[in-house]
């Protein structure tokens, strides 16, 4: 098993040999291509959010993946707009509630069609997507009242150890943010958490903000504070509610992170998984080699996203 070191104070055992080793199938290396020449054209405009939202409705018609479900319903988790989503494995007493990513301003359950459904499948679960209030029309706490309001709602129908958190990018680190929360006013937590490429650190204090900027194949560094600017919205950005990362992670539940080795956001997930591991929680981290940012949501086209993906099942089985 080979240990890589990804930051001064912290190195991490590769899980698996193929996670290990730098190679990457030749679709990853094309998607990398591809995402490299998109985040170029990309840094040149400036584009609003309302503008952005109305360019990402226009493709959810064409995202595949519908005939994979045995049930898609629409819910009402305590005010917050959500979605019910089970396949023919899945067991009807584990929920997992789906944090999405999209920088706190974007993002919704039909993006994710082709995604939730192998979760689901992976973990033997029904999810639980819900759409929290978007910034920077409803910047923190909005986003965190609405994931402690859908977790209350799940937990008030499922049994506390069998619900599992699930998260990426924005998502992430929101996951991190409502288990905070929740411990802090004395509620019980989820019995696992999984958070795919975290923004835990909302002030990108990080080393790999700067180190892998260029590297980075999709993750514009210049485009990012100001996301974190309309969620903070005055708030401290380093507020443990806003930035995880400046947390006390003491209690939280067995956890899962994934991330690329160089992504932007990789020490945002390395300095999360050693916070939780100087507190002796239960945190397993996995830097995969060259992969972008939330790579599982291609697990159509990647290998490595299918694999992920199991890995994450398998992590989740074995918990709830």
């Amino acid at each position: 098993m080979a240990r890589v070191a990804y930051s001064d104070s912290v190195s991490f055992e590769a899980a698996a040999p193929s996670i290990a080793e730098e190679k990457i199938s030749r679709r990853a290396a094309l998607l990398r291509s591809v995402l490299r020449v998109q985040k170029r054209s990309l840094s040149k405009v400036d584009t609003p959010i309302p503008e952005l939202r109305r360019h990402l409705r226009r493709i959810e018609p064409f995202v595949p993946g519908r005939r994979k479900y045995t049930e898609m319903s629409p819910i009402d988790a305590n005010g917050v707009p959500a979605l019910r989503v089970a396949v023919a494995g899945s067991r009807s007493d584990r929920c997992i509630l789906y944090f999405h990513g999209g920088g706190y301003a974007v993002g919704t359950g039909a993006l994710y069609r082709d995604f939730l459904w192998r979760v689901a499948e992976a973990a033997r679960a029904h999810v639980l997507y819900f759409d929290y209030r978007l910034a920077p029309e409803h910047p923190f706490p909005a986003a965190l009242n609405d994931a402690v309001s859908a977790y209350r709602w799940v937990a008030s129908r499922y049994d506390r150890s069998r619900i599992a958190f699930v998260g990426d990018s924005a998502g992430g680190g929101l996951v991190f943010a409502a288990m905070l929360k929740l411990r802090d006013e004395g509620l019980e937590l989820p019995r696992a958490a999984v958070a795919l490429s975290p923004w835990t650190d909302l002030t990108m204090s990080g080393a790999s903000w700067q180190s892998n900027a260029a590297a980075d194949p999709m993750m514009d560094a210049d485009k990012i504070p100001q996301l974190a600017r309309n969620y903070s919205a005055g708030t401290d950005p380093a507020h443990p509610y806003v930035s995880p990362v400046f947390g006390n992670p003491d209690g939280l539940p067995s956890t899962l992170i994934h991330c690329g080795s160089d992504e932007i956001l990789r020490d945002d997930a390395v300095r999360m998984a050693d916070k939780m591991r100087s507190s002796r929680c239960d945190v397993k981290i996995e830097v995969w080699p060259k992969m972008p940012h939330v790579w599982q949501l291609y697990a159509r086209l990647l290998p490595e996203g299918r694999q992920a993906i199991a890995r994450i099942g398998k992590f989740l089985q074995e918990r709830i």
